[in-house]
């Protein structure tokens, strides 16, 4: 049982959730330990191996030739993104600034470096993915910079794309269900693949997921890491980062939570918002003040039961979602 020791790096919200400042706020009171556990066995890119000898004066001159930033897109409790380009071939980024005194857990790499988690974590999958940049369903590290007082992320940035709370308004405020079993395919395999990696987002919500628009079928890209974690296979957490509003029932009665079942219960969580014009809320659903259409079809009701079960244990794992009458 790993305990509290695995916890979540930076939080950057995109703004529209007050509740996760809170979580930032409780963070900064609670900082937690640094650790080890569960480090990334895979390189770092050469060009930041070369940029941990480099000044903190060269390292912004090199961010500021090669790219340019515009204008914000959101702000957060521990840090903002903006929109720019790259400057040799204009590619669109997000450029991610954390305050160093933001950053609450670090992990070790190979070289015994301490790193932000989430840059580890975002480390880590572009080394597993080269050359992913447009294919994987998390959005791309491209490269980082470290500025003494703070970390600058450059990320891919697709376009078009909303994020799933404005896809579902420019769609009537509900999604139909055909519309919504095409995100959800994309999105149980995509944290799927994260929890065979060993990471563990924590905070997957309608605002942390993008839909590409420019095809036909809309397609699924997965943001902000900002609260993730390198997760062993019976990690046991016993502080909760993520949104408040929809924190597993598990942590009222037990005060505690896991991986699995966390991620299978924020899976039901963006189903619902997908198909009901509001908002989900634990407390309202367990004080039965919040109820699933009856005009779903039998498969997608009982996909949600499942997802949405109060005891951790009785939820279905990723694996058996993925198989789901309804997904298939």
């Amino acid at each position: 049982m790993s305990g509290d020791k695995e916890q979540a790096s930076s939080l950057l919200d995109s703004g529209k959730d007050l509740n996760n400042k809170q979580v930032c706020a409780k963070m900064a009171k609670e900082r937690p330990r640094e650790t080890t556990e569960s480090h990334p066995r895979k390189k770092k890119k050469k060009r930041n191996v070369d940029q941990d000898k480099k000044s903190v004066a060269d390292q912004k001159r090199e961010f500021q030739a090669r790219y340019v930033e515009e204008h914000q897109l959101g702000e957060g409790g521990c840090g903002a993104v903006f929109a720019g380009y790259r400057v040799e071939d204009r590619f669109p980024v997000a450029i991610k600034h954390i305050p160093k005194n933001k950053v609450y857990c670090k992990v070790a790499d190979e070289s015994g470096k301490k790193l932000s988690v989430e840059v580890a974590i975002m480390v880590k999958l572009a080394g597993e993915a080269e050359g992913s940049v447009g294919i994987s369903a998390p959005v791309s590290l491209l490269e980082w910079f470290d500025l003494g007082k703070e970390l600058i992320l450059v990320l891919e940035r697709p376009v078009p794309a909303v994020d799933l709370q404005k896809y579902k308004a420019e769609n009537g405020r509900t999604l139909t269900e055909d519309k919504a079993k095409v995100i959800l395919k994309q999105l149980v395999d995509a944290v799927k693949e994260l929890e065979d990696k060993h990471i563990f987002h924590r905070d997957i919500k309608g605002q942390n997921i993008l839909i590409e628009t420019g095809s036909d079928v809309p397609r699924v890209r997965i943001i902000d890491f900002g609260l993730s974690c390198f997760v062993k296979q019976r990690s046991l957490y016993r502080i909760f980062y993520g949104t408040p509003l929809h924190i597993p029932p598990e942590w009222y009665i037990r005060s505690c939570y896991r991986c699995g079942p966390t991620t299978v219960w924020q899976m039901g969580v963006v189903l619902y918002e997908a198909l009901h014009a509001r908002y989900f809320s634990t407390a309202r659903f367990l004080t039965k003040k919040l109820s699933i259409k009856k005009r779903l079809s039998t498969e997608c009701r009982n996909f949600l039961d499942a997802c949405l079960a109060i005891v951790p244990e009785k939820r279905p794992t990723l694996e058996e979602l993925q198989l789901h009458p309804w997904l298939r």
